[in-house]
């Protein structure tokens, strides 16, 4: 099986799999993410999430923020269970959306935990994070204030965000406020979309 051209082994396809059969069956009861998408679970979710994975594949500490249907964040966890190292803390407030990402990781058998909790406390609850990710969560501006402690700890921190086509009105508003270097990829699944890649970010003083 390949995933945007990657190849993956047979443990992994089994696992995203077993993940999709979860996720439809949770999503008949719960609103995981738009229901005109769920027919196109595998292209516009999984493949698409799984982007973030394919450009940091190293073990790291991931922190994915507001994971709700587990995009990227399950997969990300999924992928990372073949190496030795790497663990990603899922972070959503929604106790149902936490009650099904808590059986996907553990029926799955993917690396990660999931905090209940608010995103503006996790950096009290997480201490450690290599990687930031989000997808369809808030402007980048408002991301970067998410990460800001994480930041402060870690100078290398990096974020891997999915936006949409008015992704350099966000970038020029966050640069109102903040300083980082950004490498912007072209999605491979989403012809409109890309991945911002944002490094070292801090605050303008």
């Amino acid at each position: 099986m390949e995933l945007n051209g990657v190849r993956v082994s047979r443990e992994t396809q089994e696992r995203l799999q077993h993940f999709a059969s979860l996720f439809q069956k949770w999503a008949k009861t719960i609103n995981l993410v738009a229901p005109s998408t769920i027919d196109d679970l595998w292209q516009r979710h999984i493949a698409d999430s799984a982007q973030i994975f394919q450009l940091h594949p190293q073990p790291a500490q991931w922190v994915d923020l507001g994971s709700g249907g587990g995009f990227p964040g399950v997969i990300t966890a999924i992928l990372l269970a073949e190496q030795a190292e790497g663990h990603v803390d899922l972070v959503e407030s929604n106790q149902k959306k936490a009650a099904f990402l808590r059986v996907c990781l553990r029926e799955c058998e993917a690396r990660g935990t999931i905090h209940a909790i608010r995103i503006e406390e996790a950096s009290k609850t997480i201490a450690d994070c290599d990687v930031i990710s989000a997808r369809a969560l808030a402007d980048l501006d408002m991301l970067l204030d998410y990460a800001a402690s994480w930041a402060e700890r870690n100078e290398n921190l990096r974020l891997l965000l999915h936006k949409g086509r008015d992704y350099e009105r966000e970038v020029a508003k966050a640069r109102g406020r903040w300083e980082f270097d950004l490498v912007k990829h072209n999605s491979v699944v989403e012809r409109d979309s890309v991945i911002l890649e944002i490094n070292r970010p801090r605050r303008r003083n």
